[in-house]
This record gives C-alpha cells, structure tokens and sequence, in this order.
C-alpha cells in the first residue's frame, strides 16, 4: 500500500485546456469516492483525487489540472508513459439518504463526479451543481448525463447555465436534501456551508492540504485546532466537524508550516 506502483497510462482524456484525465489498470483494492492517490513522476510525489472508479473494467482515472512544475510535467506524458501510484488513501464520502445534492467546483469536480457515479449506480436521486470560469471549463459533463442525474450548471461569466458563483446557484436550487458533498476552492465550500447549515442539510466537504506522507505520520496536514490529519481523518468531514476547525474557510498553512491566506 505505501510502495508505488509503477503503472502504464492507459489512456489519456482532454477535459478542458489545463485538466487531463489519466487512466490506469488497477488491480486490489478500489478507492471509494472521495479517496485520493500519491501520484509519483520519479522526481516529485503529489495527492491526487480519483476521479473515475470502473470495477467493471478494472481501472481508475486520475484528473490532474496544470497548475505548475509537477503538473506541467504530468501534462506532457503520453499513452505508455508510466507513473507511480500509491493508495488510496484518507476517510471518503459516505453515500446515504435517498435524495443527495453534490455540488462541485472546477476540478473539485473530480471526486464528485466518482462519487455521483456510485450513488447513481446503487440507485441514490442524486442532484448536481457543476461550477466553472467559463463554460469550457465545465467538467465531466458528459460522464455526469450519462448517470441520469439532474444536472444545474453555473459559471462566473454566464456562458453556460447560471451566472454566478456555486453559492449563488445553490440558493436557486430549492427542495429537501438529505445530504449533500462539495468539494471546490475553500472559500466557496465555506460560503456552501453556510448555506447548507440554514437549511438544515448535512454536508460532507473534501479539503485540500499541503500533504508529504500520506500516512499521518509527518503531520504536515494536520488542521488547527482539532490535530486532525487531512491524509487520515480527511480529506472529506462532516460539516459538524469542520465547525471545530478555525482555519477552514479562513487560512492554510504551506510546506514550512507558515500561515497563508487563502
């Protein structure tokens, strides 16, 4: 579980201009939605979300945005180029309730999309928020048809569905959930909070942290004040939980353990 293994791409999907999927056999153990991966380019060793859980076919995809070094290195790889995977890893969403609201912003849409998938499957009304920039920005759309579930789509310029932000779009969505997942940039999972705790929702919430090991060792992505280690305890918490973490919403900390704003 915690050497990588050295895998082949199988295939590589082109989801907008900077996100890539990249799929892999895989053999043991499946993630859960929700869980991520250290993916390892023999240099460096990031924490991914997984993206695509298929039994059937025995694969997982892992979706990756360009955002610098590590990731622009990934971006140039091809079919047959390898990469290392360790995992899964960390506490995912727990899938209950009969009517679930996901909601998703830019590729934080990649754990959701996995999880609306499996709830779709075992028969779950599943209802989604899809968040982007812009319309070309829109995430595993067609995946996300394909499920049957109802699909309301927001982006910050207009240029498909609603204009506005998640938060926004959420307050137009009306009728009774029984719970609800996000995962996006802090900010926005912090307004949807709010939003959700009004109206009574259950929330689950998938955060992103500076991680090293993956194993709660290190404590590298330990949450103040609670301790809790994103790698172990996380990366998805109830929204109970996150009530008791006074940085969510407010501030992370970087590799040094210094405080930076969001």
């Amino acid at each position: 579980m915690h050497i990588p293994k050295v895998l082949e791409i199988k295939k590589i999907i082109r989801e907008s201009d900077d996100v890539k999927t990249f799929i892999f056999p895989w053999k043991g153990r499946f993630p859960s939605p929700g869980q991520f991966m250290m993916v390892w380019n023999f240099k460096d060793e990031k924490p991914m979300s997984v993206s695509l859980i298929d039994r059937t076919n025995n694969e997982i995809g892992i979706s990756i945005k360009k955002v610098g070094p590590f990731t622009s290195r990934v971006h140039r790889l091809k079919v047959g180029d390898q990469l290392g995977l360790r995992g899964p890893y960390g506490r995912g969403f727990t899938i209950e309730g009969d009517r679930i609201l996901a909601i998703g912003g830019g590729i934080g849409m990649a754990p959701i999309a996995a999880m609306v998938e499996e709830a779709r499957e075992r028969d779950f009304e599943v209802d989604v928020i899809v968040a982007a920039k812009t319309y070309d920005e829109l995430l595993f759309m067609d995946r996300l048809k394909r499920t049957g579930a109802k699909i309301f789509t927001c982006t910050d310029d207009g240029t498909c569905g609603f204009k506005g932000l998640a938060t926004d779009r959420l307050k137009s969505v009306r009728g009774f959930y029984d719970m609800a997942v996000v995962c996006g940039p802090e900010l926005m999972m912090k307004g949807i909070f709010k939003i959700l705790e009004e109206r009574d929702i259950p929330g689950q919430f998938s955060l992103e942290r500076y991680m090293k090991c993956a194993m709660g060792l290190c404590g590298q992505c330990c949450l103040d004040d609670t301790g809790w280690r994103v790698c172990v305890e996380g990366p998805v918490f109830w929204g109970y939980e996150l009530k008791m973490v006074k940085e969510f919403g407010e501030y992370k900390r970087d590799a040094a353990g210094a405080i930076r704003p969001l």
